[in-house]
Parts: structure tokens; C-alpha cells; sequence
């Protein structure tokens, strides 16, 4: 992980308890001795995620609609780190503003933005359902709406148009972009998951996730490559656009188009344990 990430380590069970007494419920020691939670669990994740977020990074409240998408904490706080690295290199001393596409009624990328590195974001979503999740989550913890603006993409065939505004500049831009082709798809990586962590149970995506979180035709391949080509038309708004790529074969394709339309680009490697994930950032 990064090295600024408050996540480096295992997670101190009895002072996240202590922050969030919830968790407690769903903690106990494994056949090693090891205090952990059942990760297959979703309610569980949900629960350490809140008590993450409350010991942490001082959040009042957090919730998310059942069935959506729950982020993995200490894997979203690493891409906000190396975003930090990234606009590092152009020297920037204005307050640094971002723009979360995707953001999920989690809201999870423009909090931990702005407690982490008080930058000011913007979210958006085609979610409507979403939408209002993240708005009730920046209005849980005082003073998260004076620098979070969450607003609704209501054209699909679009991605900044429409959120980015006239005269606006933005540092970055952001994406977690729907990594598979189908629902069938998003199943087989889920039962990889549980395989992983070496858990049996109902197949569920113990992370959560709607349709439009979780899978769009073509998969990542297609839309960060659309992605791509919608971002010209703001390059002059823009320092640097960013998107994590969930496979790392896809990163050739993702280039040549890249290439094609002259953006100078990078790919910046992360990893989290034993996963390793990337984010690939350009510029024109």
C-alpha cells in the first residue's frame, strides 16, 4: 500500500469497536488465533467499513442503500494517495478541486478526498437512487457539503458533459469504472473472491453492487476508451484524467487509443496485499 495510508496494517479491532460498537457483533478469532471478520458477510464488511470511516477519518454517520456497492476502505484511500503523488509533479499551491465520475452512493472517493487532503469535490452519478445515498451521506458529517457537490448525469450516452460546467477547472478526475461485460461475468468474479478468502457460501456480492456499478456493455475496455475520447472536449478544464483499469491485459488497448489521440499518458501500479491494480492517467 501506500505509504501515507492509515491501512498499512491489520486493523485494530478493539479501537475500531471502541469508535463503533457494532462492529463487535461481527468479530471473532479464526482456527490461527487471528481477529478478523467474515468478509463473506456483507453486513459485516458494512459494519467495518462505518467504524473505518467514523475512527479514521471522523465521520459522524455513513450508510448505503442494501444491495450497493460497499468499498473496500483501505484499497480506495491508496488511489486518493497516489492522485496526491500524481498532482504533486505539476507543483499545484491553488486548493486542489476533483471530480469523481461514478461516485456511487457510497460517496466513498470524495469524502476520504476531502478528509484526507481537504480537496474539494464533485460527484456524479446516473443513479438517482445513488445520488440521494450520497447526498445523505455528505449531510451526515458537518461540514462535508461545503465541499462536496454530488450531481446527476441524466444523459447516459454521457461522462463530463453536463457535469463539468462552463468556466470550471478541475485537477483531476477520477473513475472506478463497471470492470465487467455482464451480470454472468460480475458472478464469476465474485465466487473468485470468495475462493480467495477462502470462504463458502450463497453466491452474493459480498461488496455489493448494482448493474450499473458492477458491469456495461463492452466491460472496462470500452468504457474508459469512450471515456477517453468524451475527455478531449475538456482538456482545457482538466490537469489530469485518471481510471483505474481492473486487468492489467487491457491496459494495451487502452493506450493505443490513448496514443491515437495524442494524451500524454502513465500508468501508475498500486497494490494492496496480494492484489495489484493500477490507474491510468493522461493529459493533453
Amino acid at each position: 500500500m501506500h505509504p501515507k495510508n492509515l491501512h498499512r496494517n491489520t486493523y485494530q479491532f478493539n479501537k475500531l469497536i471502541e469508535t463503533h460498537h457494532e462492529l463487535s457483533n461481527f468479530v471473532f478469532k479464526n482456527e490461527f488465533g487471528t481477529t478478523t471478520i467474515d468478509f463473506s458477510n456483507q453486513n459485516a464488511v458494512i459494519e467495518l467499513n462505518r467504524a473505518l470511516l467514523k475512527h479514521h477519518y471522523k465521520l459522524t454517520s455513513w450508510s448505503i442503500p442494501e444491495g450497493y456497492l460497499c468499498p473496500p476502505i483501505p484499497g480506495r484511500a491508496d488511489y486518493i494517495h497516489h492522485i496526491a503523488d500524481l498532482l504533486d509533479t505539476n507543483n499545484i499551491t491553488t486548493p486542489i478541486k476533483g471530480l469523481d465520475i461514478g461516485v456511487g452512493a457510497n460517496c466513498i472517493y470524495p469524502i476520504l478526498g476531502h478528509q484526507i487532503y481537504n480537496w474539494t469535490m464533485v460527484g456524479s452519478d446516473i443513479n438517482s437512487t445513488a445520488i440521494d445515498s450520497a447526498i445523505k451521506n455528505i449531510q451526515a458529517t458537518a461540514g462535508l457539503k461545503r465541499h462536496i457537490d454530488i450531481r446527476h448525469q441524466q444523459d447516459n450516452a454521457h461522462i463530463f458533459k453536463n457535469i463539468i460546467l462552463d468556466g470550471e477547472q478541475y485537477h483531476f478526475t477520477m473513475c472506478n469504472p463497471p470492470f465487467h461485460s455482464s451480470e454472468k461475468d460480475a458472478q464469476k468474479g465474485t465466487l473468485r473472491k470468495l475462493n480467495n478468502i477462502k470462504q463458502t457460501a450463497k453466491l452474493s456480492l459480498n461488496f455489493g453492487g448494482q448493474a450499473n456499478e458492477l458491469w456495461c456493455n463492452g466491460g472496462e475496455v470500452l468504457f474508459i476508451k469512450r471515456m477517453i475520447k468524451q475527455s478531449v472536449l475538456f482538456k482545457n478544464q482538466v490537469t489530469w484524467f485518471t481510471c483505474l483499469v481492473s486487468k492489467k491485459e487491457h491496459l494495451p488497448k487502452i493506450h493505443k487509443q490513448l496514443n491515437k489521440l495524442k494524451a500524454t499518458h502513465k500508468t501508475i501500479e498500486m497494490s494492496q496485499g496480494h492484489k495489484q491494480s493500477r490507474f491510468i492517467a493522461w493529459q493533453f
